[in-house]
């Protein structure tokens, strides 16, 4: 199984990254893609330049979804939505294909240093990802990441910790052959 794995940032610290590769070690018998958004740097997403064509790295993130069974990610939220960086990739790419996620099996996770977890981004996206081709799985929110989540060790929080175990092992048996 080929799974496509990224946060739904750009930060070098981000957190939603940290969550990623914590929930990736779940599924080390995979094959694991991680992607950076930085890698899919392009310009603010409007139609005049959309009628000059359609940036790469847009088809890029495409490809990477379509060569992927699933997808684990991590959405960072700003501002109470996604972050910028994520909605500029998710909009190019929109206007190639309106299936971004292209049927995928997803597990959508955030994460914030408060107290709501990202909650805010988190259900945006199970509203909208859906109406985009996203088959979501199952959803984990991770609040207070600084008091829950040590580097090291990952999730550190028992109930928590928990939680994600028995979604992590739901998802995979959802998407089981």
């Amino acid at each position: 199984m080929k799974i496509l794995a990224f946060a739904g940032s750009t930060s070098s610290t981000s957190i939603n990254r940290e969550l990623v590769k914590f929930v990736l070690k779940d599924f080390q018998n995979e094959d694991i893609h991680l992607i950076d958004l930085n890698d899919f740097d392009m310009p603010v997403f409007s139609v005049d330049r959309e009628k000059k064509g359609f940036p790469e790295e847009a088809h890029n993130f495409l490809k990477a979804i379509e060569e992927s069974d699933v997808i684990i990610c991590s959405l960072a939220e700003h501002n109470r939505s996604y972050s910028s960086a994520f909605k500029n990739v998710f909009d190019w790419a929109s206007r190639i294909n309106v299936k971004v996620f292209q049927d995928k099996p997803m597990f959508l996770m955030s994460t914030s240093p408060g107290g709501y977890g990202g909650g805010n981004v988190m259900n945006t996206a199970k509203t909208f990802f859906p109406q985009f081709a996203a088959d979501i799985k199952d959803t984990f929110s991770l609040p207070k990441f600084y008091e829950n989540f040590d580097l090291e060790s990952g999730v550190i929080n028992p109930e928590m910790l928990k939680e994600l175990k028995g979604k992590i092992e739901n998802f995979k048996n959802q998407i089981k052959n």
